[in-house]
């Protein structure tokens, strides 16, 4: 059970725990710094104009790159954490 909770997905990424949990660290922190400027974005317009877009796509690229790297790319889903 602990195996499957904490070590069969990162391992099918060939990875240990904690680097995958500091790269979903990584990615959750920018998602709602994102989310947050949209929030802001929505009561005030002309504020964060650009930031979502940017995260979005700066995340995109972050996880292509992650996959690219991995041992074996095309066991890797097309998007992951």
């Amino acid at each position: 059970m602990i195996g499957r909770l904490f070590l069969d997905h990162p391992r099918s990424l060939g990875m240990g725990w904690a680097g995958h949990g500091s790269g979903a660290v990584k990615i959750g922190l920018r998602m709602i710094g994102g989310g947050f400027a949209c929030l802001v974005h929505a009561v005030v317009p002309a504020l964060f104009t650009e930031t979502a877009g940017r995260t979005v796509s700066s995340l995109h690229d972050y996880m292509t790159r992650r996959k690219a790297d991995a041992p074996d790319p095309q066991a890797w889903p097309d998007y992951e954490i």
